[in-house]
């Protein structure tokens, strides 16, 4: 489906663009699950949800956001996202900065103990 695949405890991606200046992904999340509350040093996010009902954390709010909704993460933010089921929670992720490396995910807190 994209250019990269990658399975996680909470569910998977895709990756569908991979650029200089910009990433994106198209995430699954398994009906209660989450991931972790974490940050990134190098990028920002954008999150536009494509099915589903999602719970965010983003520094000290938790919104819930419905299908067609969108968040913004700034650089630095704390955040999260979960999925309080009974479906699947799709939603696509663009990612814009200078780095969009695995390793830029600075985890706070985490349900599968990769902290």
């Amino acid at each position: 489906m994209g250019l990269e695949e990658g399975h996680r405890p909470w569910g998977f991606y895709a990756v569908l663009a991979d650029e200089l200046d910009h990433k994106v992904k198209r995430i699954c999340v398994y009906p209660e699950k989450r991931l972790s509350l974490q940050r990134h040093r190098h990028r920002s996010e954008h999150w536009f949800l494509i099915e589903g009902t999602g719970i965010v954390t983003l520094d000290r709010d938790r919104l819930l956001f419905a299908a067609g909704e969108s968040v913004d993460i700034p650089q630095g933010a704390i955040h999260r996202v979960e999925n309080p089921g009974p479906g699947n929670l799709f939603f696509i992720e663009v990612q814009r900065g200078d780095y969009f490396g695995e390793d830029d995910i600075e985890r706070l807190e985490d349900d599968f103990g990769r902290v």
